[in-house]
């Protein structure tokens, strides 16, 4: 996936082993749970047709209440009761029976499966009866919405994954509107024009305002076919939707039915289960079973009892409920790191508005100086040099001196108050010098606001980083504490806001020795120098043209040096490997 990387170390690995080169971890910026996400914005509100069953969500988390709006006309849709077989080779025979019977009188079918393997078995069934069909299975969403939409045509017979095509109306007999963009496509018009072709809005553009009358025109045609083969369906009953197995949630099971039946259309609905589906298992099927093989029921011989129905929806209810407390759990943990957010995004706020941080810094060095000596003399007052020197070692490199301060100053003994107040000046007196040596920025303001500002959201932004990753190593773990009796969130609780605190005391101290410590670098002005092309150039005369260098081949060990030196007894010329080839 396009800018997404496995942590910790995974992608590393891969990269290793995949012989590409291995980048740098990547680090989690920020995190939020939807449901915090949500929470955010000041009006929340929403449309839908399935909210029923997740009232007491809607309501827990977000303080929302569900309210029903009656059907524009009364819903004639028959919802048959469901239907259990012992296996799933029995189900599968009766699905297939149910669309034969169904296609042979002409009534379109939506077919509702739970996976994508699910939908192409379905559909290599049909293809042995000779049945024809078309399969949604999410893979080319592109096309959904069109083969969606013409599911009410007469004898139409579609195969969808329960999530496949949504937000698309099927219209009994077709749809004519989705004909007549088809029509249009042929045509050669661009996927925009035919998209401003549906559109009122006003325009002077030929190509558009053609396109609107030819889809007028098409309109007109197509919308007197479907008309007539939208009554032949209402006659044999609608459309007939059929679930090849219960989902998890309700939800989804009444988004499938809500398909059928809309605006006063007739419609039917039902759902073909096995003993071996997962919703089954979960309600404890090994019982039903047990019955069934005792009383030697068949395989193709369907349990249609209003009790087992009401059985699957009880375990279709604690299915919900289990659900609803893992996200509520993640909701409890995002809580706690949200107060912490809110209070880091205020201060990072604060400087990305360009607020003047000068009295918050001063706030923070003499917390810093307060909580050090306090730390180094746990409260006792100090009586040695050598105590002294120890409490103030942590300053030396900022704004101190080692030994600046004598313990004779302060009349041998000296109280932690009194102590981080004669520091708390000198530091005040240190960054005022530090202010005036940095002079103002272009904007006439002190160079030190800025810098204020940059340090501060640098070490914010690296230490909050670090505390997400630890905040999410504490929370895997977390869970353990339940062994010794101890509510896990009550532990991640107290040690977040125990780690929270170690960084608000991080993000001080680093920001004060920053501060203390930055140097500024003045960009200096580019000299350009003229360079003379050659010494007779310098001096006015005619530039000199280069002379070739010539190589001379290199000599071989013992052969005389082409230096030309001679032995100290001037007997001889010294070989290469004595003179100029010594260290070679």
């Amino acid at each position: 996936m396009l800018g997404r990387r496995y942590s910790e170390g995974l992608h590393q690995a891969i990269e290793a082993k995949e012989h590409v080169d291995v980048q740098q971890e990547n680090k989690t910026l920020a995190t939020i749970t939807f449901q915090n996400y949500f929470r955010l914005y000041g009006k929340l509100s929403g449309m839908t047709g399935t909210a029923a069953t997740e009232a007491e969500e809607f309501g827990a988390i977000y303080k929302l209440d569900i309210i029903e709006i009656p059907t524009n006309k009364p819903v004639i849709r028959e919802d048959h009761p469901d239907v259990v077989y012992k296996n799933d080779i029995g189900k599968n025979r009766a699905i297939v029976d149910q669309i034969v019977a169904c296609h042979e009188k002409g009534q379109p079918v939506l077919v509702g499966t739970v996976s994508i393997e699910k939908s192409e078995f379905i559909s290599s069934l049909l293809k042995r009866k000779g049945i024809p069909h078309t399969v949604l299975n999410a893979k080319y969403h592109e096309k959904e919405a069109e083969i969606v939409a013409q599911a009410g045509k007469l004898g139409a017979v579609t195969i969808a994954t329960n999530m496949a095509g949504r937000g698309t109306d099927i219209i009994l007999g077709g749809n004519a509107e989705f004909l007549s963009k088809a029509d249009l496509r042929k045509a050669g018009f661009e996927e925009d024009v035919i998209a401003e072709a549906t559109g009122y809005a006003e325009t002077e553009d030929e190509n558009i305002l053609a396109a609107r009358e030819m889809f007028r025109e098409r309109m007109a045609v197509h919308k007197k076919d479907t008309d007539a083969e939208a009554e032949k369906v209402r006659a044999v009953g609608g459309l007939f939707i059929l679930g090849t197995e219960r989902h998890e949630s309700r939800r989804i099971d009444n988004q499938l039915r809500g398909r059928a039946g809309r605006q006063g259309d007739p419609g039917e609905s039902r759902f073909f289960l096995a003993m071996t589906d997962d919703v089954m298992r979960l309600f404890g099927s090994e019982r039903v079973m047990n019955m069934m093989e005792a009383l030697k029921v068949d395989d193709d011989t369907p349990l249609d009892a209003k009790m087992l129905s009401g059985a699957i929806e009880q375990a279709q209810k604690t299915v919900e409920s289990r659900n609803f407390q893992t996200r509520k759990a993640v909701l409890e943990y995002d809580d706690v790191m949200n107060k912490q957010r809110e209070i880091i995004y205020g201060e990072r706020r604060k400087v990305l508005d360009g607020e003047d941080l000068r009295a918050q810094i001063m706030g923070m060095i003499a917390e810093f100086i307060t909580s050090t000596v306090n730390d180094a003399l746990m409260g006792s007052v100090c009586e040695s040099q050598q105590q002294l020197d120890d409490a103030l070692q942590p300053f030396e490199k900022l704004f101190m001196p080692r030994g600046y301060f004598k313990i004779a100053d302060f009349g041998g003994s000296v109280k932690p108050e009194k102590l981080a107040a004669a520091v708390q000046e000198l530091a005040e007196k240190v960054y005022a010098e530090r202010e005036e040596a940095f002079g103002p920025a272009p904007n006439g303001t002190p160079l030190m606001r800025e810098l204020e500002r940059v340090i501060m959201l640098r070490v914010v932004d690296e230490y909050w980083m670090d505390h997400i990753d630890a905040m999410d190593q504490l929370k895997r773990g977390i869970g353990l504490r339940g062994y010794g009796s101890i509510k896990p969130i009550d532990a991640y609780k107290q040690e977040g806001f125990d780690m929270f605190e170690a960084m608000v005391r991080g993000i001080r101290e680093e920001t004060v020795r920053r501060l203390y410590t930055v140097r500024i670098r003045r960009e200096a002005p580019i000299e350009r120098k003229a360079v003379a092309k050659n010494a007779a150039a310098n001096v006015g005369g005619e530039p000199v043209k280069k002379q070739p260098v010539k190589k001379l081949p290199k000599p071989g060990r013992n052969d005389p040096c082409p230096c030309g030196k001679m032995k100290a007894d001037g007997s001889r010329r010294l070989k290469y490997k004595e003179c100029c080839g010594r260290n070679e």
